[in-house]
């Protein structure tokens, strides 16, 4: 097979040659072979019989050796001109290292026996040879001395990305408190990723939103958002890293919020939280790396990190279970032994009520009487209800009820009870139609709500309900015009055991009423501010 050059053109361009006349080259040339080979194609390899040496006389040849780690280290690179195969004829001990084409490549061939005479008959081929092995130890060395300079840089970049997952690791098994410990995990993310902010979102399963609580002015708000709406419910749902390098000119971004904040978003790096089982528990949402877009480095650490965040998390939220367990626990076998003590006393209470209405013949007498038997009913309940709320018990029976009719019948006694103590009710009921419901537990829901409301107006005050028909859910809302609460007691005020503002009650009033509306695959709101009142916001869907 030929070659497009001639094999005095290959020798003259051949450093080893280099120096020869032609009339001392015209021997060598008549021995010469020529052939082409793909790129791809190994000349020779490692211990292969020596047999041939190449004259290149066009393309690019890659000298390389395998570690034991089965890595290919790159000692030169040879182009037209370089001989490939001769150390093994010179020092007869065979082949040591491994020779590529990286091109398409075109040789001479010469057998190493004819190659080993040509150097003891010509003194300047040899001496050409000599230098040209300096060139390449020289070559070798230095691209030796480059490999081990970028395998230190990169030990030195993964011991630095270690140390950074060390310390966040650290950080974030530092606490047992759920909101602390969200912000703790933001915080390491931020740091180790150089981004300018972020938010940590966390799963919930029932609902099927995302929550995080974030700074709004001073103080913490909760925001929620459904999973695969937007860019982190996207990746809540789907489980996939999102890496926009420019936000805006990407359609999955949102300008919105930018131009409501005044904040300008250049880059984004989305990545789902996954736990032990790979299950999806949270998102972490970065923005704005300082030097450049996020790097797949970044990424790979949130990938490493989410796994320390996760652990983290769900041992967070198993001891806040542990403590409350226990508690209930503790609740559930006093509330067992009252209501094993009053039942009898209790249903004797009714039943004489009962006879009272009867014989009196006196109207006035015979309302005190129903009053005494649904003060009795509601207690018993009451008392059923945190047993079953301990024993975590959550039986409902659900039906198709005229809400308008029951919240009328609800309201009428809540005002009862608030005009005794100095409450005015204001109504406002726009849906009268019907609703899917636990009427009973509901019923116990409105009383609690009004009479929290009536706990935070002990001067008097006004309690306006009002409900409506928005967005496939019946909105239920209990606004008063009481001392309202503070941020903390607001953000605490579901967890069980947290009263504020009265010495009387379990402390599960609330907590019971979370759960109902959950029962009811509903949601629960407050807005409340310190001097102006709560609102106690209800959406029940349709």
């Amino acid at each position: 097979m030929s070659t497009t050059s001639t094999p005095m053109e290959a020798l003259r361009n051949s450093v080893v040659f280099r120096g020869l006349s032609d009339h001392e080259l015209q021997p060598v040339a008549a021995l010469l072979k020529g052939e082409k080979f793909p790129a791809g194609a190994v000349l020779i390899d490692v211990n292969s019989r020596v047999d041939l040496v190449f004259l290149i006389a066009k393309g690019k040849v890659r000298i390389s050796r395998l570690t034991t780690y089965g890595e290919e280290t790159t000692l030169n690179i040879l182009c037209e001109g370089n001989l490939v195969g001769e150390f093994g004829v010179v020092d007869e001990r065979g082949r040591s290292a491994r020779a590529t084409c990286i091109d398409p490549t075109e040789v001479y061939t010469l057998s190493s026996q004819e190659f080993d005479n040509v150097l003891t008959s010509n003194a300047r081929v040899s001496r050409n040879l000599l230098r040209e092995f300096t060139v390449r130890l020289r070559q070798a060395n230095d691209n030796i001395i480059q490999q081990l300079e970028l395998e230190r840089s990169h030990t030195e970049s993964q011991l630095e990305k270690l140390s950074k997952l060390v310390e966040a690791s650290k950080s974030v098994n530092s606490t047992l408190d759920l909101d602390k410990l969200l912000g703790l995990i933001l915080d390491a993310a931020v740091k180790s990723t150089e981004a300018d902010r972020g938010t940590v979102y966390l799963v919930d399963s029932i609902k099927q939103e995302l929550w995080s609580k974030v700074f709004g002015g001073e103080n913490m708000v909760e925001i929620r958002l459904p999973v695969g709406k937007g860019i982190a419910g996207h990746v809540a749902r789907a489980g996939e890293t999102i890496n926009i390098p420019d936000a805006y000119s990407d359609p999955r971004f949102n300008p919105d919020v930018d131009k409501r904040t005044g904040y300008r978003t250049r880059n984004i790096l989305c990545m789902p939280m996954k736990n032990k089982d790979g299950t999806i528990i949270g998102v972490f949402q970065l923005l704005n790396k300082q030097d450049g877009p996020f790097t797949t480095d970044d990424e790979h650490f949130i990938d490493a990190f989410s796994a320390h965040a996760s652990i983290a998390i769900e041992n967070a939220r198993l001891a806040q279970e542990m403590v409350a367990n226990e508690r209930l626990s503790a609740v559930g076998r006093m509330a067992s032994t009252i209501i094993h003590d009053i039942k009898n006393p209790m249903g004797t209470l009714r039943v004489y009520a009962q006879v009272m209405k009867k014989k009196s013949g006196n109207e006035e007498a015979a309302k005190l009487a129903d009053e005494m038997i649904h003060q009795v009913d509601r207690f018993v309940n009451m008392t059923q209800e945190i047993l079953d709320f301990t024993r975590g018990v959550s039986s409902s029976n659900i039906q198709d009820l005229d809400f308008g009719e029951i919240m009328g019948s609800v309201l009428d006694f809540i005002e009862k009870d608030l005009s005794k103590n100095n409450v005015k009710l204001l109504r406002n009921t726009q849906y009268l139609g019907n609703l899917k419901m636990d009427q009973d537990k509901m019923v116990r829901v409105f009383y609690n709500i009004a009479s929290n409301a009536r706990d935070a107006m002990p001067q008097g005050g006004a309690l306006e309900v009002s409900t409506a028909p928005v967005d496939g859910y019946v909105k239920i809302e209990f606004k008063d015009s009481g001392s309202g609460m503070p941020e903390e007691v607001k953000k605490r005020i579901f967890e069980p055991f947290m009263t504020y503002g009265k010495k009387h009650g379990t402390g599960l009033g609330m907590s019971i009423v979370k759960k109902v509306i959950d029962d009811h695959k509903g949601k629960i709101e407050i807005d409340s501010e310190m001097g102006k009142g709560t609102t106690i916001r209800i959406l029940l869907p349709l």
